[in-house]
Protein backbone atom coordinates (compact mmCIF):
# COMPACT_ATOMS: atom_id res chain seq x y z
CA UNK A 1 0.00 0.00 0.00
CA UNK A 2 2.99 2.03 -0.01
CA UNK A 3 3.03 2.31 -3.51
CA UNK A 4 -0.26 3.24 -3.79
CA UNK A 5 0.19 6.45 -1.90
CA UNK A 6 3.63 7.03 -3.73
CA UNK A 7 2.08 6.55 -7.02
CA UNK A 8 -0.50 9.39 -6.38
CA UNK A 9 1.84 11.59 -5.11
CA UNK A 10 4.45 11.11 -7.80
CA UNK A 11 1.24 11.68 -11.02
CA UNK A 12 0.18 14.71 -9.30
CA UNK A 13 3.72 16.25 -8.63
CA UNK A 14 4.60 15.71 -12.41
CA UNK A 15 2.36 18.56 -13.50
CA UNK A 16 3.28 20.97 -10.17
CA UNK A 17 -0.35 19.94 -8.11
CA UNK A 18 1.45 19.27 -4.85
CA UNK A 19 4.85 21.19 -3.89
CA UNK A 20 7.86 18.96 -5.39
CA UNK A 21 11.21 19.44 -4.12
CA UNK A 22 13.99 20.33 -6.53
CA UNK A 23 14.82 18.24 -9.91
CA UNK A 24 17.49 15.44 -9.04
CA UNK A 25 19.28 16.25 -12.30
CA UNK A 26 18.83 19.01 -14.53
CA UNK A 27 16.26 18.74 -17.09
CA UNK A 28 14.56 16.90 -14.88
CA UNK A 29 11.42 19.17 -14.43
CA UNK A 30 10.75 19.37 -18.25
CA UNK A 31 10.43 15.59 -18.33
CA UNK A 32 6.43 14.64 -19.34
CA UNK A 33 5.40 10.87 -19.01
CA UNK A 34 4.53 8.92 -22.21
CA UNK A 35 2.70 6.35 -20.88
CA UNK A 36 0.44 4.97 -17.57
CA UNK A 37 -0.16 2.02 -16.06
CA UNK A 38 -3.78 2.72 -14.47
CA UNK A 39 -4.28 -0.18 -12.22
CA UNK A 40 -7.80 -0.75 -10.69
CA UNK A 41 -7.81 -4.33 -8.83
CA UNK A 42 -7.38 -6.68 -11.23
CA UNK A 43 -7.58 -5.03 -14.22
CA UNK A 44 -4.63 -3.08 -15.70
CA UNK A 45 -4.42 -0.37 -18.72
CA UNK A 46 -1.58 0.50 -20.39
CA UNK A 47 -2.54 4.12 -21.50
CA UNK A 48 -0.55 6.60 -24.45
CA UNK A 49 -0.31 10.01 -22.13
CA UNK A 50 -1.83 13.46 -23.54
CA UNK A 51 -0.28 16.48 -21.56
CA UNK A 52 -0.18 18.88 -23.79
CA UNK A 53 -3.38 20.83 -25.72
CA UNK A 54 -1.89 19.57 -29.19
CA UNK A 55 -1.55 16.06 -27.92
CA UNK A 56 -5.41 16.40 -26.08
CA UNK A 57 -6.76 17.54 -28.98
CA UNK A 58 -5.66 14.85 -31.12
CA UNK A 59 -6.09 12.03 -28.83
CA UNK A 60 -7.89 8.44 -30.64
CA UNK A 61 -8.35 10.35 -33.74
CA UNK A 62 -7.53 8.12 -37.06
CA UNK A 63 -7.05 5.10 -34.73
CA UNK A 64 -8.89 2.14 -36.34
CA UNK A 65 -8.56 0.04 -32.92
CA UNK A 66 -8.14 -0.03 -29.12
CA UNK A 67 -6.77 -3.38 -28.01
CA UNK A 68 -8.08 -4.15 -24.83
CA UNK A 69 -6.14 -3.64 -22.13
CA UNK A 70 -4.65 -0.24 -23.88
CA UNK A 71 -6.33 3.32 -23.94
CA UNK A 72 -5.07 7.01 -23.50
CA UNK A 73 -5.36 9.37 -20.69
CA UNK A 74 -5.98 13.15 -20.79
CA UNK A 75 -4.03 14.86 -18.01
CA UNK A 76 -5.19 18.29 -17.30
CA UNK A 77 -3.51 21.30 -15.17
CA UNK A 78 -6.41 21.20 -12.63
CA UNK A 79 -10.17 19.67 -11.54
CA UNK A 80 -12.77 21.25 -14.04
CA UNK A 81 -15.67 20.20 -15.91
CA UNK A 82 -14.13 18.60 -19.24
CA UNK A 83 -16.20 18.03 -22.43
CA UNK A 84 -14.90 15.66 -25.17
CA UNK A 85 -16.24 14.51 -28.63
CA UNK A 86 -15.76 11.81 -31.73
CA UNK A 87 -14.70 13.91 -34.28
CA UNK A 88 -12.78 12.25 -36.66
CA UNK A 89 -12.69 9.13 -33.81
CA UNK A 90 -12.88 6.07 -35.64
CA UNK A 91 -13.55 3.59 -32.98
CA UNK A 92 -16.45 3.40 -30.00
CA UNK A 93 -15.10 3.85 -26.99
CA UNK A 94 -15.61 4.53 -23.11
CA UNK A 95 -14.36 7.77 -21.17
CA UNK A 96 -13.98 7.95 -17.77
CA UNK A 97 -13.30 11.09 -16.09
CA UNK A 98 -11.08 11.15 -12.79
CA UNK A 99 -10.37 13.22 -9.90
CA UNK A 100 -7.17 14.60 -8.67
CA UNK A 101 -7.16 11.48 -6.74
CA UNK A 102 -7.22 9.22 -9.67
CA UNK A 103 -11.18 8.22 -8.05
CA UNK A 104 -13.58 8.04 -11.32
CA UNK A 105 -16.87 10.72 -10.82
CA UNK A 106 -18.06 9.67 -14.22
CA UNK A 107 -17.60 7.25 -16.91
CA UNK A 108 -20.05 7.44 -20.48
CA UNK A 109 -20.10 5.92 -23.62
CA UNK A 110 -19.01 7.30 -27.05
CA UNK A 111 -20.23 6.28 -30.25
CA UNK A 112 -17.57 7.29 -33.23
CA UNK A 113 -17.08 9.79 -35.44
CA UNK A 114 -20.17 12.25 -34.00
CA UNK A 115 -19.72 15.22 -32.65
CA UNK A 116 -21.93 15.08 -29.57
CA UNK A 117 -20.17 16.77 -26.68
CA UNK A 118 -19.50 14.08 -22.97
CA UNK A 119 -19.08 16.43 -20.19
CA UNK A 120 -18.03 15.04 -17.19
CA UNK A 121 -20.79 14.87 -14.08
CA UNK A 122 -18.04 16.19 -12.12
CA UNK A 123 -15.28 18.34 -12.45
CA UNK A 124 -12.16 16.24 -14.04
CA UNK A 125 -8.53 16.60 -13.80
CA UNK A 126 -7.74 12.93 -15.89
CA UNK A 127 -10.09 11.33 -18.56
CA UNK A 128 -8.94 7.62 -19.50
CA UNK A 129 -10.57 6.24 -23.23
CA UNK A 130 -10.48 2.60 -23.74
CA UNK A 131 -13.13 0.09 -26.02
CA UNK A 132 -16.86 0.61 -25.33
CA UNK A 133 -18.07 -1.51 -23.15
CA UNK A 134 -14.64 -1.87 -21.25
CA UNK A 135 -15.37 -0.64 -17.99
CA UNK A 136 -18.93 -2.17 -17.75
CA UNK A 137 -16.94 -6.00 -18.43
CA UNK A 138 -14.43 -5.36 -15.46
CA UNK A 139 -17.13 -4.11 -13.10
CA UNK A 140 -15.44 -0.97 -12.72
CA UNK A 141 -17.87 1.71 -11.81
CA UNK A 142 -17.67 5.58 -10.74
CA UNK A 143 -16.48 5.72 -7.18
CA UNK A 144 -13.29 3.27 -8.28
CA UNK A 145 -10.00 4.75 -7.52
CA UNK A 146 -7.04 4.06 -9.86
CA UNK A 147 -3.20 3.41 -9.07
CA UNK A 148 -1.09 5.04 -11.71
CA UNK A 149 2.02 4.90 -12.07
CA UNK A 150 3.69 7.51 -14.85
CA UNK A 151 6.26 5.89 -17.14
CA UNK A 152 7.39 2.75 -15.69
CA UNK A 153 10.70 1.10 -15.83
CA UNK A 154 10.56 -0.80 -19.21
CA UNK A 155 7.40 -0.14 -20.54
CA UNK A 156 6.50 1.34 -23.45
CA UNK A 157 4.49 2.28 -26.34
CA UNK A 158 5.60 1.75 -29.69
Amino acid sequence: SDMKGFAIILGAAVWGVLPTSPAPSAGASEQRPDVALIVFGADTVLAEVMDTPAERSGGLQFRDDVPDGTGMLFVFQSEAPRSFWMKDTYVALDIAYLDVNFRIVDIQQMEPQTEELHSSAAPAMFALEVRKGWFAEQGIEVGARATVVFDPPGVRIN
